[in-house]
């Protein structure tokens, strides 16, 4: 193959892959599942992700800043008032005292079952698809999106 036909491969398949993106991002983005989880559990989402990513297990403060996109004084205020509210609390690191660990109490993992109810409900059209077309996707999906 000659180097124009390669590159003007590469070019289609890097525009597939942006179509692509668009679509998984607006299936997601822009879906209510946000709305709905911030009407059941009574806090923005942005919150109930917070207590979502620390109802499994006990987070440093500044691995909950970082997998939640924030700087690490505005983890502090977020921990803070979810603190308020019973949701989560503070402990000291096993091994590093300069370190707070954040868990979720037993509110806080409630709150967190019902959240994750929420978003594990496929929007319709995805429940639509084919048990072939659900399995291809999620091939698919499992290839570029490995499960934490």
């Amino acid at each position: 193959m000659s180097e124009s036909h390669n590159d003007s491969a590469r070019h289609e398949a890097s525009e597939t892959a942006r179509e692509v993106w668009l679509r998984m991002s607006d299936l997601v983005l822009d879906h209510q599942r946000r709305r709905e989880v911030s009407a059941a559990v009574g806090l923005s989402f942005s919150r109930a992700r917070a207590v979502r990513r620390v109802a499994d297990e006990p987070v440093s403060m500044g691995d909950l800043a970082a997998s939640l996109g924030i700087d690490r004084p505005n983890a502090t205020v977020l921990v803070d008032d979810l603190e308020a509210q019973g949701l989560v609390r503070r402990g000291p690191h096993p091994t590093d005292r300069r370190t707070k660990m954040v868990e979720a109490t037993r509110k806080g993992k409630t709150l967190a079952r019902r959240a994750n109810e929420i978003l594990s409900t496929p929007p319709a059209a995805l429940s639509a698809l084919s048990a072939k077309d659900l399995d291809a996707l999620r091939r698919v999906l499992a290839s570029i999106a490995p499960q934490k």
